[in-house]
């Protein structure tokens, strides 16, 4: 495996994969997601990241926390993190309750992101009114922020697993798609996590803005990566599936379907890293998720990553500016 900048979780460097399950039954997805999840730390990626969506939304499981439990069982290394997660969607101790006890079943391995969100069905089925959860979530952060760096003085505070954290504090970072997020993470000392579709210009305003509220997170960039012949028609149907449920204001930051693609991996890795550095990020965190997309075809996609993309990456990734 090729040398890793910091095995901490999310950390400034870091280069992670986002999994999606295929559309088959649902213990099949488990199978194939561990395995794909084993495939990533075994090709060379940090860790792995997967996010949420309820009511078998197309590409999505309901509860990554659970999921990264299942992940870290299976992986022989590497860290998993829940990220996004949909915030407003239950009381912050719960959730800080369940992120701090899968860290100490796997200390050092685990990180999270945490999100809005922006389905309705998603908060329908949790009961939470869909006009509330931008409110909720700007009140649940700093909770579940100081919880799990062992800083809650409510009853939460006495719970073991949330006290282990004030010397083993969780990494986080947030989703931030406006000027007024990234100032919300820089205050918190949350790192910030970008729309998959951004321009890079607008990501880069929205670096300048983080690094002037004094932000030294991770800046990460999702981006998804293609090599070969990319299957467009799938591609097509991915947008139109992100536009179902995208909000307006993200959209507006959107041009094209962003995608990297080359012919190979070194020449996808170029193109990746050209944009990291145009974005102002720092970190990465690569997709290769496509609707309807075969398991042999992400498997191709990762034995592609290890031989060419991911070290050489690493390699560019070395000269892109640091937060500090």
């Amino acid at each position: 495996m090729p040398p890793t900048p910091d095995s901490t979780p999310l950390a400034a460097g870091s280069v992670s994969l986002r999994l999606y399950p295929h559309d088959v039954s649902a213990c099949e997805q488990l199978d194939l997601i561990r395995s794909q999840a084993e495939s990533a730390v075994s090709a060379g990626y940090d860790g792995v990241m997967v996010s949420e969506h309820h009511a078998n939304f197309p590409g999505y499981l309901p509860n990554p926390i659970q999921l990264a439990g299942f992940l870290l069982g299976s992986m022989s290394g590497g860290w998993a993190a829940p990220c996004p997660l949909l915030l407003p969607m239950r009381a912050y101790a719960l959730v800080a309750e369940d992120l701090a006890w899968l860290d100490a079943a796997y200390p050092g391995r685990v990180g999270a992101g945490f999100a809005a969100g922006a389905l309705p069905v998603d908060f329908e089925l949790a009961e939470v009114p869909f006009g509330e959860i931008i409110e909720r979530f700007k009140q649940s952060l700093p909770k579940v922020v100081g919880a799990l760096r062992g800083r809650d003085t409510s009853p939460l505070g006495a719970d073991r697993a949330i006290a282990r954290t004030a010397e083993n504090p969780l990494p986080m970072v947030v989703a931030a798609q406006s000027p007024a997020a990234v100032r919300r993470a820089a205050a918190l000392n949350l790192g910030v996590l970008y729309d998959s579709l951004q321009t890079a210009e607008v990501t880069a305003r929205l670096g300048d803005v983080y690094r002037e509220a004094g932000g030294t997170g991770p800046r990460i960039a999702i981006r998804r990566v293609w090599i070969g012949d990319p299957p467009a028609e799938r591609m097509a149907q991915q947008m139109e599936h992100y536009r179902s449920y995208a909000p307006q204001r993200a959209m507006k930051n959107w041009e094209g379907d962003q995608l990297i693609a080359a012919a190979a991996g070194a020449e996808a890795a170029d193109k990746l890293a050209d944009f990291l550095a145009s974005a102002d990020c720092d970190t990465v965190n690569v997709r290769v998720h496509v609707s309807g997309l075969e398991p042999a075809m992400v498997d191709e996609q990762l034995r592609c990553h290890a031989e060419e993309f991911l070290p050489r990456l690493r390699q560019r990734m070395e000269t892109l500016p640091s937060s500090d």
